[in-house]
């Protein structure tokens, strides 16, 4: 049997994903000395993170509660599960896009504020629904901002209702892009979605170029009386842009997934409590692409849905493989190579790809590799992780 490999959990994983690690895994929530970490949403960004762990993995899609940069500079993947949970956030944008439109919580406060008699009760709806009523979806047009796997469900989603679609995503990728439904029209940057659409929903990652994407400026480019949607991260949207906009009868609703102080008690808000991938069936979607993605790293060193990494995947040729992360410079794989040829072992099969700054090298050969020849990769500069992965 191979050596188990041992497995700290910081949140309660679906046991349909734990499931999909090898049987002979150590795995619990307090595990020492683990080989990998799987989490959701514990904050690790204070955590003294072992340096026996080699990979990370996130059930879910954002990683903002993971220290990715400290992770890469020692040589460790962090995995996510892109995708997973699109359903789920698809099926909540579309109640949003709803629940603006058709001004439902309103309307639901309306009725729990309603006393008296049922007849009474009745004469006050009949007088008072007019102030609810709303517009329907088909002809209306959504304008998407973010176009990977959740952005390309609710395009198609939003089609089907019969509306219309425009779409913005600097940096689709291919397989995004073969996902996208043809109707979507594409637009050229943010502003030109923001002048055509009646409702605007966003799909995009909170980094540094997308903190306070909607803001002031951008909000008045919308169209008046549109509705935005937020189910991505609370930071890409200026709350205080939103609620002045709000306020002059500039948007008609905001829908986000972040409560937060400034949003709360407003009549034209509705802030759920981060309800995105709540459901049975997404967690459990994430947590078993995540695990058979760390399983997969830790026992072939193969690399799937990183965000620090680049994909590489090589099927083995031998019992005897190589996994080495480093920086992305120069005749690093000729300097491997040199290593491996000075110690009189031949090269079957070897793969390099970059991300970035980092890159990854799989090579397999055909003996057995000494710790000094494991010594001497660690010791070239620029190699951040050497892992020996006999078969």
């Amino acid at each position: 049997m191979a050596d188990a490999r041992k497995v700290l959990t910081l949140n309660a994983i679906s046991a349909k994903g734990l499931a999909r690690l090898p049987q002979h895994y150590v795995v619990g929530g307090d595990v020492a000395d683990p080989d990998a970490i799987l989490v959701r949403s514990a904050n690790m960004h204070d955590m003294d993170i072992p340096a026996t762990v080699q990979a990370i993995g996130r059930a879910g899609a954002g990683t903002n509660n993971i220290p990715v940069k400290k992770l890469s500079e020692r040589g460790v993947p962090v995995f996510n599960a892109p995708g997973a949970n699109a359903n789920a956030v698809k099926e909540l944008v579309i109640a949003g896009m709803l629940m603006g439109a058709r001004n439902l919580v309103p309307a639901l406060k309306f009725v729990e504020g309603l006393s008296g008699t049922d007849e009474a009760m009745h004469k006050a709806t009949e007088a008072g629904k007019k102030q609810f009523a709303g517009f329907e979806l088909p002809g209306r047009t959504l304008g998407v901002i973010g176009l990977g796997a959740i952005g390309s469900h609710v395009a198609e989603a939003a089609i089907r209702l019969g509306m219309n679609v425009v779409g913005f995503d600097p940096a689709i990728t291919v397989d995004a892009a073969w996902r996208l439904p043809s109707q979507v029209k594409r637009a050229e940057n943010v502003e030109d979605v923001l002048r055509v659409a009646d409702f605007v929903t966003l799909h995009v990652p909170l980094v540094d170029a997308t903190r306070n994407l909607i803001n002031a400026q951008r909000i008045g480019a919308m169209r008046p009386g549109a509705v935005l949607l937020n189910f991505a991260r609370e930071g890409v949207v200026d709350n205080a842009a939103v609620i002045e906009a709000l306020d002059a009868g500039k948007l008609h609703a905001y829908i986000c997934d972040f409560p937060a102080n400034a949003l709360k008690g407003h009549a034209r808000v509705v802030a759920l409590p981060h309800l995105g991938a709540s459901t049975e069936e997404a967690e459990e979607n994430c947590a078993v692409m995540v695990a058979e993605q760390l399983a997969d790293y830790l026992e072939h060193g193969n690399i799937l849905n990183s965000v620090n990494f680049p994909n590489v995947s090589m099927a083995r040729e031998s019992g005897y493989r190589l996994a080495i992360a480093n920086a992305n410079v120069p005749n690093m794989v000729g300097q491997i190579s040199s290593v491996l040829a000075a110690a009189g072992l031949n090269i079957h099969n070897m793969v390099n790809k970059s991300k970035g700054d980092m890159a990854y090298t799989l090579a397999d050969v055909d003996s057995g590799v000494s710790s000094d020849v494991m010594r001497q990769l660690s010791a070239i500069e620029g190699v951040l992780a050497v892992r020996y992965l006999p078969a």
